[in-house]
């Protein structure tokens, strides 16, 4: 799950609103719980959201799959809210199968939050051999592997994403990215993301500059 899009003030009180009516007239259906959990975290309201969780995990804790689509909720209140180490352990115990893909991409993308690359790749690659047409779990791998250093590979996983969808500005950039370090032709492909992602592009262009400067300056050291 990616940062969530945040309704507006009016929106989020009618639905908040609703939800808490859905949950008074139908106590026994964990849905309605869960939607407002989801609907509090895009808000932003981070503690009301924690604490709905909290009591709802309490109500339905040994029903499934309520629980553990509960404990996804409330994981994904502590990643929205940065507090990965808070957000992990609720992923590692989901167990419905439907749902635990989605978990491993949770844990991936918290532990690569942290820094901490390495266990990062583990759960990324378990989703992309269990998803390997998934567009964002091939993204999520090649990141990981950029982090790491590896080049080559994270080219590849770009390219993978980049197969599987044509239209992501992401993919396209950062096989220019990669190509560049690589010494690969790489132009097209800068050109090619600002047409299909003109924010991203601008959002990544210090990269660019950064890594222009790096290859510079190992140039320059070459010839001394």
């Amino acid at each position: 799950m990616a940062k969530a899009s945040r309704p507006d003030k009016a929106e989020q009180q009618a639905l908040v609103h609703q939800l808490i009516g859905e949950i008074d007239a139908q106590p026994e259906d964990y849905h309605a719980y869960y939607e407002l959990v989801v609907l509090l975290t895009a808000g932003q309201d981070f503690e009301q959201a924690e604490a709905l969780a909290m009591k709802a995990l309490g109500k339905f804790d040994q029903q499934q799959p309520a629980a553990d689509l509960l404990r996804y909720a409330l994981g994904n209140v502590y990643y929205q809210a940065q507090t990965y180490d808070k957000a992990l352990p609720y992923y590692q115990q989901i167990t419905d199968h439907k749902l635990k893909n989605d978990a491993y991409m949770m844990m991936a993308q918290s532990l690569m939050a942290k820094h901490d690359y390495q266990h990062a790749l583990v759960w990324a690659i378990t989703v992309q051999e269990a998803r390997p047409n998934q567009t964002d779990a091939n993204l999520l791998v090649a990141d990981i592997l950029l982090a790491l250093g590896n080049n080559q590979q994270a080219s590849d996983y770009y390219q993978r994403a980049y197969a599987l969808d044509s239209h992501s500005g992401r993919a396209a950039f950062n096989i220019g990215l990669t190509a560049m370090v690589l010494g690969q032709p790489y132009a097209t492909w800068f050109e090619r993301a600002k047409k299909l992602d003109r924010t991203y592009f601008k959002a990544h262009q210090q990269q660019l500059t950064d890594i222009e400067k790096m290859l510079a300056a190992q140039a320059d050291n070459q010839h001394n």
